[in-house]
């Protein structure tokens, strides 16, 4: 089975509870992807899925953007942690010239891909598999960064990476332990509707910041 064909039959379109406006390819308690086991996804090469999910961070960045199209219209956009794509399709709707989707896993590229023609922006939205950290981000007018501070070690070096760019950076969060709160001044915060499969509420306090 081919890779897309894989995501169209695992997945169904949905809309992000906060981002009514944006259909992705998701993995639902209705899916074969949801209750997928480790074995099953290595079998098709496929690690795990954080692309099948609207993280909500990543849901609070692309609210902000959508309610504030004067953050990224006419800008050249860097989203870190694309996965599938959901805050990238929120920047080319609200009027970004470009977005670069960078994401580790070369899956959700694929799928982010497929999610940008879902929402007829796929000529603004390129993708690429790799490692933020280091990436050069001079080109860039704006970065994003939607909910990706799992780990000490990782959170840091992208913190001391950003810093050093020269354009904004504005990161989604739901109050990742590895935030680096010290730089960063709070903009906006968005209540969440979430499945308790995969956040401890039901319903999750999610922010936008921007790095100084």
């Amino acid at each position: 089975m081919e890779l897309e064909d894989f995501i169209r039959a695992s997945t169904a379109i949905e809309t992000p509870p906060l981002v009514p406006e944006v259909r992705l390819h998701m993995a639902t308690e209705l899916t074969p992807l949801w209750h997928s086991t480790e074995s099953f996804l290595n079998q098709r090469n496929i690690g795990a899925p954080f692309w099948a999910f609207a993280w909500v961070g990543g849901q609070a960045l692309a609210r902000y953007i959508l309610d504030r199209p004067s953050s990224v219209e006419g800008l050249y956009v860097a989203d870190i942690g694309s996965g599938g794509g959901m805050v990238s399709i929120a920047a080319a709707l609200a009027g970004a010239v470009q977005i670069t989707a960078i994401d580790t896993d070369p899956v959700a590229g694929t799928v982010c891909r497929m999610n940008a023609a879902l929402n007829g922006v796929a000529d603004r939205i390129t993708t690429e598999t790799a490692d933020a950290i280091g990436y050069d981000l001079s080109r860039f007018d704006l970065i994003l960064v939607g909910d990706v501070c799992y780990t000490r070690g990782e959170s840091e070096e992208l913190a001391d990476h950003l810093l050093r760019v020269a354009a904004p950076v504005l990161f989604g969060d739901p109050g990742r332990h590895f935030l680096p709160r010290a730089d960063l001044i709070h903009l906006a915060s968005y209540s969440v509707p979430t499945s308790t499969e995969i956040e401890a509420k039901d319903v999750t306090e999610a922010s936008v910041w921007r790095m100084i």
